[in-house]
């Protein structure tokens, strides 16, 4: 649905040039839930904005439903950009308006009927719960509103892309819940495509299918949520998740002179299964645990055990190869 070739963006600043993309390849499945995470400047805006050709790249292409934008006349791009809707980290109301007008917005700028514009906010303002707000103006309502608001009138042009500029990073963590929520609904009820660029972790967990991680204007890694959650290849992206799921080992393990010390990872099946209970049973080995986390990733569940083995080498051994047939796998920490 969304796709970027080489795609490079160069800003002259007094005469000093800047790269705030540097090729980047990207696909975006229909239907898919995206997410692209990075650290401030790191490009994600500028991704983002090329998309609706609120930026124009300066080198490469940017296809959206199959067309290169970049070969369009400015009539064609209109066209295109009607079907593509942007949701704000900052809501972008228009404060002297009244709820009804600024969700109408879109529908009034293409001179769309009176009588079709009341249907469609009517709908829409429904559909976000915020049927009672019709005639309130934005400074009447909370933060969470203002972007259910805006998430209306991104709506409002019937749009099979739906572009999310930092959406929830000016709300509390339960408005953030009831957002993405939202989201959600729009991906699965009217099956738009959601391009989603943030720099939490917990926004990408919630609802994304995908992942990207940007850094200098280069994708560095990307994949499944649960691929790039369970195991990051880069160390931004390590950063990343650390900061939502953390397996590191406290300093007062690491500290610890321990000459048989293993880290057990485990996926799906296997995280139910008592294999530390049946090493005990099964070998002359003593097991204790010092260090555990369990989550679940798109609905697998994934953790990882640090323990101690104490016991003769020779059936360490044995244990440690039971435990990977279980499809356990095995670390031993240094």
């Amino acid at each position: 649905m969304i796709t970027f070739e080489g795609v490079e963006k160069v800003y002259d600043r007094n005469g000093q040039k800047i790269r705030a993309l540097n090729g980047i390849d990207l696909h975006v499945e229909k239907g898919d839930i995206y997410g692209v995470i990075g650290f401030s400047g790191a490009g994600k805006s500028t991704l983002i904005r090329c998309v609706n050709f609120l930026e124009k790249p300066t080198a490469g292409k940017v296809f959206v439903g199959g067309r290169d934008l970049t070969s369009l006349s400015k009539n064609e791009i209109r066209s295109v950009k009607r079907k593509i809707g942007m949701v704000f980290q900052h809501f972008n109301l228009l404060n002297s308006k009244t709820i009804f007008a600024n969700v109408a917005a879109p529908l009034t700028l293409v001179k769309t009927p009176k009588a079709e514009i009341k249907k469609k906010v009517a709908e829409l303002l429904r559909f976000v719960g915020l049927e009672d707000k019709a005639d309130a103006y934005p400074d009447q309502l909370s933060g969470g509103q203002k972007q259910r608001v805006g998430i209306a009138r991104a709506l409002a042009t019937n749009p099979e892309v739906l572009l999310c500029d930092e959406a929830t990073s000016a709300l509390d963590p339960q408005t953030t819940g009831d957002i993405l929520k939202l989201l959600k609904r729009v991906n699965e009820q009217y099956n738009i495509t959601i391009l989603l660029i943030t720099h939490e972790m917990n926004v990408a967990r919630e609802i994304c299918d995908k992942v990207a991680v940007i850094e200098k204007g280069k994708i560095i890694e990307s994949g499944s949520v649960f691929d790039v959650f369970s195991a990051p290849k880069t160390e931004t992206a390590k950063n990343f998740i650390r900061s939502e799921i953390d397996f590191e080992l406290p300093e007062s393990i690491k500290t610890l002179n321990i000459k048989h010390l293993y880290q057990f990872q485990f996926v799906g099946e296997s995280s139910g299964r008592p294999f530390l209970s049946q090493v005990s049973k099964r070998f002359d080995v003593d097991v204790n645990i010092l260090h555990g986390t369990i989550t679940e990733l798109q609905g697998i569940p994934f953790g990882s055990i640090t323990v101690e083995l104490a016991g003769q080498d020779e059936e360490i051994t044995r244990a440690l190869d039971f435990i990977r047939q279980a499809n356990i796998q095995v670390k031993e920490v240094k």
